[in-house]
């Protein structure tokens, strides 16, 4: 046995079933060793697209997604994928090969310090310098990758290590992810401060959905009558119907929603990080009381200083509180006469017949069409602020946002890696033409493997969130036009089923008819991104309510 053969064996012990990547010369001693091995290899068009669907994969699983590339060019590639599982807290482990290390101190063809160059990006990264140490690499790989904060982790293997003869074997995977439980004295100050709030107020984040706490939170608010806010990584913890639920918090202007927080005398934050979505936007002044509650403790901000911190398991804490807390007696909090503005501000889209059509019709029509277990992954860009604060879940990883890194490219890939872990839901990409264009090529790869899923394209000919925020700086844009191809030829050339949409009453039954295709399909909709400025007027002159 070589050293990729042992390596092969680790992973499988630690329960892979797919590895995303790309073949190269410096990694072929572990794709030869994957061809007899239980994991499927999917072969990507480029390494960009591998770790945005290892990413997915591990934000939707909790289980550390793999991508695979070779040294050099394959290696940089993976970098902003393996950057965005990090910052979004998505257990991920890229394995890169690497010249071999008579190699290393010279000049070499395509030689990079890839334990250097990863090192910002990741939790831990090591290389695998003595043959005998792969099980534990691996295995210290896996811990910390799906550890809280989950991450991403590098692993480098020089190719005439993946050579080498060695006897081993993998590393007990038990152990690991023991609960803690947070102290009496801090539970018993967190119900003392909630019993006397008049207006306290939930802010999830994904945190809640990682420790699995949806029900628990939900339980909760709906106990002491406490009205929950969610950070665009949160969607679902709560049920968008829930009477107490009041959407997504995150939009980097002042929406409805930030009334809630001007009135708040107390802030709980569930399983909220602070990358998320910034404490200076809903606490500038530094003057509202926080209880932070999270399997961590509260990182340092100045507008984030918690009175109290509960660190320890989510949903136990949540349930130690409700026992500790009576807030019997206590009025309606003011926030949930919000809901019914929230309320209504989406539904008056329901007809609307404009177009280009409106990304409010658009998103509205989305989630018609769309099961409370479908899963919509977006991608970055104008039509992302709008799904943040239109599209409602009634389930938790039901719809993925990147919001720590933020790349664009990630939603096709990202639907790629969830249509292979949820084949029985309807998965949908909503991407604008700017995202498409970058990683669309992964369109050949879901027509390969079989993972039909539909991507909805925003198209405006432009980078539309750029032109929106030079507007609203400038009063004028620049630079951000330009040309596409025809996206129905396109997805027909490459196999796909193209549609264009021609009018808004055509978009509900073109979701349907794609939806049921046993085949990847691409609709082009043309989007009027006039309300953009329209938003950003409006809420520039919003008055709150309470």
């Amino acid at each position: 046995m070589n050293t990729a053969e042992l390596l092969v064996k680790c992973l499988e012990n630690e329960g892979v079933e797919y590895i995303f990547g790309l073949p190269g010369e410096e990694n072929m001693a572990v794709l030869n060793a994957l061809e007899n091995s239980s994991i499927k290899f999917i072969t990507t068009r480029h390494e960009q697209g591998a770790a945005f669907m290892a990413d997915v994969y591990g934000r939707l699983t909790g289980k550390a997604g793999v991508c695979l590339s070779t040294l050099g060019p394959g290696a940089t590639n993976l970098m902003t994928g393996v950057a965005d599982a990090n910052l979004d807290c998505a257990p991920l482990i890229a394995i890169t090969g690497q010249v071999g290390t008579d190699r290393m101190h010279t000049n070499s063809h395509q030689y990079l310090d890839l334990v250097a160059m990863f090192e910002p990006v990741t939790k831990w990264n090591a290389q695998i310098v003595r043959p005998s140490i792969t099980p534990e690499i691996v295995r210290k790989a896996f811990k910390l990758a799906t550890s809280e904060k989950p991450g991403a982790v590098h692993i480098d293997l020089p190719e005439n290590i993946a050579d080498m003869e060695v006897t081993g074997n993998p590393l007990s995977t038990k152990g690991d992810r023991q609960p803690m439980f947070a102290s009496y004295r801090s539970l018993s100050e967190a119900a003392l401060l909630i019993a006397k709030a008049k207006n306290p107020l939930v802010l999830v984040g994904n945190g809640a959905i990682r420790s699995h706490a949806s029900q628990a939170v939900t339980d909760f608010a709906t106990r002491l009558n406490i009205p929950v806010a969610n950070t665009f990584m949160g969607k679902g913890v709560i049920p968008y119907r829930h009477p107490l639920a009041l959407w997504s918090l995150g939009l980097q202007q002042r929406d409805i929603i930030n009334c809630a927080f001007d009135e708040t005398d107390l802030v709980i934050a569930i399983g909220y990080d602070l990358i998320e979505y910034s404490p200076k936007k809903w606490n500038p002044k530094a003057t509202i009381p926080i209880i932070h509650i999270g399997e961590l403790p509260a990182e340092v901000d100045s507008s984030y200083m918690p009175q109290v911190e509960i660190v320890g398991d989510i949903s136990d804490s949540l349930v130690e509180i409700m026992h500790r807390c009576d807030r019997t007696g206590r009025s309606e909090p003011h926030a949930i006469a919000l809901r019914h503005k929230i309320l209504a501000t989406y539904e008056q889209y329901a007809h609307d017949e404009g177009y280009p059509i409106k990304p409010q019709k658009i998103i509205y029509d989305l989630r018609q069409v769309m099961g409370d277990e479908d899963v919509v992954i977006s991608d970055v860009g104008a039509h992302k602020m709008w799904m943040a604060r239109h599209y409602h879940c009634d389930r938790p990883n039901t719809c993925i946002i990147a919001n720590g890194f933020a790349a664009m490219g990630i939603a096709i890939p990202g639907a790629i890696a969830a249509k292979l872990i949820n084949p029985q839901r309807k998965i949908v990409a909503v991407t604008g033409d700017g995202g498409f264009m970058m990683n669309m090529q992964e369109l050949e790869t879901a027509t390969r493997i079989g993972t039909p899923f539909v991507t909805l394209i925003f198209n405006d000919g432009g980078y539309g969130l750029i032109e929106w925020k030079q507007n609203i700086h400038y009063g004028r844009s620049a630079f951000v036009k330009f040309g596409n191809p025809d996206f129905v030829k396109l997805a027909e050339s490459m196999g796909l089923k193209g549609y264009r949409i021609t009018s808004a009453i055509d978009l509900i039954p073109t979701l349907k008819d794609a939806l049921e295709q046993n085949i990847p399909a691409v609709i082009d909709c043309p989007v009027d991104y006039s309300e953009n400025m329209k938003f950003s007027r409006k809420v520039g002159e919003l008055t709150c309510p309470l």
